[in-house]
């Protein structure tokens, strides 16, 4: 098999905005959508990626409403197919799944202690450890990475998905705020080689700076 002479670039792309997002609520695996603000931010980045000749060889997306919605904008605008891909799935954070973080202190302070005491291993209740999430979105990189060698490919993702993802390629990096709708891009000139962050957290699409959001 000949080795591509080319890099493999990876477009990392948090969803646009949701009601919840604004809220401060914490959506997980709950299948909210893009509200009007994050619709127009997916229509802005699909014009602006079409618009400075981006080319990539395929567009992957988690299977979540508010990435999906985000996704298919930039299908339209480069004239591609989305292909799903449940594992870039946002964390699923079980029982507070839906609640702000002063609702959970509220209701349930003692977990989230625990919880806050030990960030990647201990999961909300009835949810999924940060660990288990960074294992599975890793595997899902992996596995596109080697599909497009050569190539470059965006994924459409979440907050903590992509935070988990690139603690993964890095490890212990100061942290970006991942903004709705920003790039994260990543590549490496050939297999075997290590991964480089050559850009986190860009909105060049974006009069305006959207909603934060860190890991």
């Amino acid at each position: 098999m000949t080795e591509p002479t080319t890099p493999t670039r990876v477009l990392c792309i948090r969803h646009g905005e949701t009601d919840w997002n604004a809220a401060g609520r914490w959506q997980g695996n709950a299948p909210v959508p893009l509200n009007a603000i994050g619709r127009a931010q997916s229509a802005a980045l699909g014009r602006y990626l079409a618009g400075n000749g981006a080319r990539l060889a395929a567009l992957y997306s988690s299977d979540l409403p508010r990435a999906w919605q985000t996704a298919q904008a930039i299908a339209e605008a480069l004239g591609l197919p989305v292909q799903p891909e449940p594992r870039l799935r946002e964390i699923d954070l079980g029982d507070w799944q839906g609640l702000t973080r002063d609702e959970v202190l509220a209701w349930d302070a003692d977990r989230y202690a625990a919880y806050r005491a030990d960030r990647c291993n201990i999961p909300a209740p009835n949810g999924e450890s940060r660990a288990a999430l960074r294992a599975r979105a890793r595997a899902a990189f992996d596995d596109i990475a080697a599909r497009h060698a050569g190539q470059t490919v965006a994924l459409v993702t979440h907050g903590g998905t992509l935070g988990m993802l690139l603690e993964s390629l890095f490890g212990d990096l100061e942290r970006p705020s991942l903004t709705n709708t920003s790039i994260t891009l990543v590549e490496r000139p050939r297999r075997g080689n290590a991964w480089r962050l050559v850009r986190a957290s860009w909105s060049p699409h974006l009069d305006e700076a959207p909603l934060g959001e860190t890991w």
